[in-house]
């Protein structure tokens, strides 16, 4: 775990326009300021991720998931309530707020709220943040530190943290339509959601 100097750095190195590696509870991200173009564009060339790939947004509470969405859902509160921090992407309708170098110009967004100290501490004080996998896209996710490094060329600063990993994917809910929809099946189960989210009707 981190200590309270290395946290300093690491929140430095995202509020300069930098990109750092940190643990979620899936595996590792590459993380960024999300409002900031400049940003954004270091994270896709260091990942050579194709431009049409959105990023997620990544938010410390449900006030800036609201703050950066419309149309939402009544029982979304009840869902962040049960599953948040934890491995659920949650897909919105995007509002005006979200940077088309953010959500490549669709009309929704994701969300993610990590569930880990440090970098949930990182997300309050400098998010919204990107935070894809910590990967050259197309490679397998990130979940060995030392390994991440060497696969960015030791020009990625980041956070230690291997035990902290699942390595189970974190599931992705669409929220954007008139049912809800699972679009990636992981650590969080139809049967979890519709058991601590009654009113969330799947199609």
């Amino acid at each position: 775990m981190a200590d309270n100097r290395d946290t300093a750095d690491l929140i430095q190195v995202i509020k300069s326009g930098g990109a750092v590696i940190l643990p979620t509870e899936t595996v590792y991200g590459l993380f960024a300021k999300a409002l900031e173009e400049s940003s954004v564009n270091r994270v896709y060339d260091l990942k050579q991720r194709p431009r049409d790939k959105a990023m997620n947004l990544n938010v410390a509470s449900l006030e800036e998931i609201y703050r950066f969405s419309k149309n939402q859902p009544d029982f979304l509160p009840q869902l962040f309530e049960a599953f948040l921090p934890g491995p659920l992407t949650i897909i919105l309708q995007a509002n005006d707020r979200v940077p088309t170098w953010v959500n490549s110009g669709l009309e929704t967004v994701g969300f993610r709220l990590p569930n880990h100290p440090v970098t949930q501490k990182i997300i309050r004080e400098t998010g919204p943040l990107i935070g894809p996998s910590a990967n050259i896209s197309g490679e397998s996710s990130g979940k060995i530190f030392e390994e991440i490094v060497s696969q960015f060329g030791q020009v990625v600063k980041g956070l230690a943290d291997d035990k902290a990993l699942t390595g189970q994917d974190s599931t992705i809910l669409d929220l954007s339509a008139e049912k809800a929809k699972i679009l990636r099946r992981g650590a969080i189960t139809e049967e979890d959601l519709k058991t601590r989210c009654p009113q969330i009707v799947l199609s």
